[in-house]
């Protein structure tokens, strides 16, 4: 791979970054309101809709080779090995949310349940998916190509990266909420990243990262933003086995 394609993924995945973590362009002009759905969600979707234009654009000029594994070999094999385990973890955090927020206090719309807690978590999924394992992971590991461990090596990076990501999400919280929400999204961006290099299928990363973030949906029903105390001594403990397991399983082969 030629310097000059790294420095155009490198570039690329940082446009990106920014642009999920900003919201813009869309938070310039994007002011949408419908019913009780918080008008950010559709800011925040429009904006998926020109990260993927972007991607789309800068990949077929600048890198057309680059293969982000937006493919159906592996996928259904891939569902049967990891499918399982990935609806065990979703089960467990919807649990968790939804212990620690009941009593809930609201009686959202229909339309309020659907766009936020599910359409909004697909474009997440797909944009997250499309430059932190797409793009970061596999540039890591073509930068790392001589070393013995480069798979294993990007995986645990591009998770680091990936957790430290989801700060700016949580700067008003308490540490407790900081520190467990970085340690659960790395476990979490381990397992994706796994599964990723294991089945070289980014569908099923994208599927399993939906799934697992729609267990977020009793908040639709809560006026509550942070996370109990209770919510997270559940679901931190499962993301660090979820992310030793799939340390494990990238180990085997490293």
């Amino acid at each position: 791979m030629k310097k000059r394609e790294f420095i155009y993924i490198a570039v690329l995945t940082l446009i990106i970054a920014f642009m999920e973590i900003t919201g813009i362009p869309s938070a310039f002009f994007v002011h949408i309101r419908v019913a009780d759905i918080e008008p950010v969600y559709f800011t925040l979707m429009v904006n998926f809709l020109f990260i993927g234009a972007v991607a789309y654009l800068f990949l077929r000029t600048f890198v057309p080779a680059w293969d982000l594994g937006f493919r159906k070999k592996g996928l259904v094999d891939g569902l049967k090995r990891y499918g399982i385990i990935g609806s065990l973890v979703a089960a467990v955090g919807f649990l968790a949310f939804y212990v620690g927020l009941s009593p809930f206090d609201r009686q959202p719309s229909i339309e309020k349940v659907l766009i936020e807690g599910v359409v909004y978590y697909i474009g997440v999924a797909i944009i997250e998916e499309l430059y932190v394992r797409g793009l970061l992971l596999n540039l890591i590991e073509k930068m790392l190509a001589k070393s013995k461990n480069s798979t294993l090596i990007a995986v645990v990076l591009s998770a680091v990266i990936f957790g430290a990501g989801h700060i700016f999400g949580v700067l008003n919280q308490p540490l407790l909420v900081i520190v467990s929400k970085v340690v659960w999204t790395i476990g979490m961006g381990m397992f994706f990243g796994m599964v990723y290099k294991k089945t070289n299928n980014l569908w099923l990363p994208i599927m399993l990262h939906f799934m697992i973030n729609v267990c977020a949906l009793p908040y639709c029903f809560s006026s509550i933003n942070g996370y109990a105390d209770l919510t997270l001594y559940i679901v931190v403990p499962v993301y660090i086995i979820l992310g030793i397991y799939s340390f494990i399983e990238l180990k085997k082969e490293a």
